[in-house]
């Protein structure tokens, strides 16, 4: 969790405490219906409120003016750091509707990946894996194909004029074995497919590559206004420009290190036939 998302999260339950300011938490928990721990939790920090949560606590207070004021910190806290919780209350087709928005509006998209092979370039059947297994794990609605159309439905803009996309693998990726070997086999021609796309560069880092800094978890880069990092537990929406600045050159130091071209196909290749043998 970033210092910056805690620190909102603190001053949001300092409010908390100030609003519940003459009552016990106990007694308010008990107004609410809920274990004093919610409570205590709420306002140290430790837990974040969900709107109805806010709204509950504002009337119990006796202060029901101020849960709008309370709702829009909250927004303010989740446009940051956007929980997967959340997002995936509804399936992983909402979440592939908003990206598409954030998609449309950009002309340089910078992405870096080094599990697995990112989104804008998967087949359906890789796609409809890898939502399957996020679905398991995130334990939220299994939507596979609904989010397999809309992933698709995006991937149009590769064949739009307009945008170029600047994309970063490691060779790791290539050989993550998230599905069966034939699905990884036909993913990875698509991959060699894309090299001579007009739109797409495309760079694999070898795993024997020096390395300036060490590759941390994928993100993207949408111009020079928004980056998109993601985490086990959240995506991180990163606006400000010292932050979206950092996670340029991020992308930057690590394309140092990527070979395109004859030598991306060559690992391509490479990691096609291990999984040729295997299917």
């Amino acid at each position: 969790m970033t210092t910056d998302f805690q620190q909102a999260r603190e001053a949001l339950g300092r409010r908390l405490r100030e609003l519940r300011a003459g009552t016990t938490q106990r007694a308010l928990a008990a107004v609410l219906g809920w274990p004093q721990a919610k409570v205590s939790k709420l306002e140290t920090g430790r837990q974040t409120a969900t709107p109805d949560d806010l709204k509950a606590w504002a009337a119990a207070t006796g202060n029901p003016q101020v849960a709008e004021e309370l709702v829009t910190r909250l927004q303010g806290l989740e446009a940051r750091t956007r929980s997967w919780r959340r997002q995936l209350s509804s399936g992983h087709r909402p979440v592939q509707d908003v990206l598409m928005v954030e998609y449309e509006q950009s002309t340089v998209l910078r992405a870096w990946q080094g599990a697995m092979v990112v989104g804008l370039l998967q087949t359906p059947d890789y796609a409809r894996h890898v939502f399957a297994r996020f679905a398991e794990l995130q334990q939220s609605p299994r939507d596979v194909e609904d989010a397999v159309r809309a992933r698709m439905r995006r991937q149009e803009l590769l064949y739009r004029p307009g945008r170029t996309f600047h994309i970063l693998l490691s060779e790791a990726a290539l050989h993550a074995g998230v599905a069966p070997p034939d699905v990884l086999a036909a993913q990875l021609d698509r991959l060699a497919s894309v090299i001579g796309l007009d739109s797409v560069r495309l760079g694999i880092i070898p795993l024997t590559a020096p390395l300036a800094i060490p590759p941390g978890n994928g993100f993207w880069l949408y111009d020079d206004r928004l980056a998109i990092v993601e985490e086990w537990h959240a995506e991180l929406w990163l606006n400000d420009g010292d932050n979206v600045a950092l996670y340029g050159r991020v992308w930057e130091t690590l394309d140092q290190s990527a070979v395109y071209g004859t030598q991306a196909r060559r690992l391509i290749a490479r990691a096609r036939a291990h999984f040729s043998d295997l299917a």
